[in-house]
């Protein structure tokens, strides 16, 4: 079935709160504004979140409002060492108050508390990053500060609804594959990527969901020989029949493919075993991923168990290959990334 690329521009959603136009586009076509939203403010989710790799660390930065809730978030994985730290500041019913900016391409974050200290600015050459983290792990203190630039001419834009509810709605984009320049310390260790092999992303996504829902997502930047390759992969999240989100991008140029499949092994009773290898493929034979976890992100919020995020973050290396939309193929051997498999109710 082929997929609805957006064409119309102007407002996000029509005059009673829907959709005007779901499906998908390399840029963001339309303008998103709260005060189009037919929901109450407590339903509403907000969020930036990026995540910054080389060969040997990534860190994920994630600022969210979600209405009743916000999460302050850092992640730091060490691919050597096979683990994880990610500590969170959570902040109750921000409602909106958190300073989200309306478009992906202007607007900055300027937020602090006593334990945080975040800046996420757009600048003449990018983004430029600022993260400050009291008792990150422990008596260690956390400090990012990062530069993304070379953002790629073409991005994965999508437009959701859910038909459950016309009041809900998802916009979302994914830029993958920008140049990533700085570094980070975690009490006494400090890392600094130089720009060479070191990438970023951003996951931006603004809307409002029904209370139940569980997503698989995944994406990978890095190089392939001379090139910059990179891709976005999922599903599962509202009523995608207009268009799926699924890209891949050599040197910033997208190829767009259609429905995936991540099979995740499982044990004898049907649980999920994330550390052993995944296979991601295409309804079309055009993508064949074989995906080698190493380590699993794992991160569970229950409160009362009304408000539950069950959150599988798996990084590793992709290898495989996809046909791109000329007809080529491209090998992929290694290239660092994640897979995940996410549950919340809120």
């Amino acid at each position: 079935m082929g997929e609805h690329r957006i064409k119309g521009s102007g407002p996000l959603l029509d005059e009673r709160g829907r959709l005007r136009e779901p499906g998908y586009a390399l840029r963001p076509p339309f303008d998103y504004d709260h005060d189009r939203i037919a929901a109450p403010a407590w339903r509403i989710k907000d969020w930036d979140y990026y995540l910054v790799n080389d060969d040997r660390y990534a860190v994920a930065l994630t600022f969210s409002d979600l209405g009743y809730i916000g999460l302050v978030s850092a992640a730091v994985m060490d691919f050597d060492e096979a683990e994880s730290t990610t500590a969170s500041e959570l902040v109750l019913l921000p409602m909106g108050r958190m300073g989200v900016p309306a478009s992906s391409d202007e607007g900055d974050i300027d937020w602090e508390n006593k334990r945080c200290k975040v800046s996420f600015a757009h600048t003449a050459s990018g983004r430029r990053l600022s993260f400050a983290m009291k008792g990150f792990d422990g008596n260690d203190d956390f400090e990012a500060e990062f530069l993304l630039d070379q953002e790629p001419r073409d991005s994965m834009v999508i437009a959701t609804p859910w038909m459950q509810s016309e009041k809900a709605f998802y916009y979302n984009r994914k830029i993958v594959g920008m140049r990533a320049r700085g570094g980070f310390r975690r009490g006494a260790l400090f890392r600094e990527f130089d720009g060479a092999d070191s990438f970023g992303l951003l996951d931006w996504g603004r809307g409002v969901w029904t209370y139940d829902n569980t997503w698989k997502w995944s994406a990978a930047q890095g190089r392939v020989g001379s090139q910059v390759v990179g891709f976005n992969l999922g599903y599962g999240f509202g009523d995608t029949s207009a268009a799926s989100e699924n890209m891949v991008f050599v040197d910033g140029v997208a190829h767009k493919l259609g429905r995936v499949t991540f099979s995740i092994p499982t044990d004898e009773d049907g649980a999920y075993r994330y550390l052993e290898t995944w296979r991601i493929s295409d309804v079309e034979g055009r993508l064949n991923l074989v995906f080698a976890p190493a380590i699993d992100r794992s991160d569970l919020i229950d409160i009362a168990h009304l408000l539950i995020s069950d959150q599988h973050q798996v990084f590793g290396r992709f290898y495989g290959s996809v046909v791109l939309d000329d007809g080529s193929t491209l090998s992929i051997d290694g290239l660092r990334g994640f897979a995940e498999n996410v549950h919340n109710r809120y």
